[in-house]
């Protein structure tokens, strides 16, 4: 339960993150509530997972989703450079925070 909690903290983050461009520096009334909404669940639930994921696990592991997937909405949503460099290294994000699950010792 602990895992299904941070990966959904994680596709919060990236939602968040992608929120904060439309808020236009949180001058827009709705994004900026959607926003903080958001946020304040992504870190809810984070806190939660938290009791029983390792800090530096569940952080790095929230923080790669959060940048990856933020990362992949910018190259297919908004025409950010698609560089096979970058792709490259959004992978390596990706790998890292599988391999930071699979060698957490924790099962949850």
């Amino acid at each position: 339960m602990a895992w299904f909690l941070l990966i959904t903290a994680g596709l919060l983050e990236i939602g968040w993150a992608i929120g904060m461009k439309y808020t236009y520096g949180f001058t827009r009334l709705w994004p900026t509530v959607a926003t903080f909404a958001t946020m304040t669940v992504s870190f809810g639930l984070l806190s939660l997972a938290l009791k029983t994921i390792p800090m530096g696990t569940a952080y790095a592991v929230w923080t790669g989703i959060g940048a990856a997937g933020t990362a992949v909405f910018g190259m297919l949503v908004l025409g950010e450079p698609r560089e096979v460099a970058r792709i490259f290294c959004l992978v390596m994000i990706v790998a890292g925070t599988v391999g930071l699950k699979l060698f957490s010792g924790k099962v949850s």
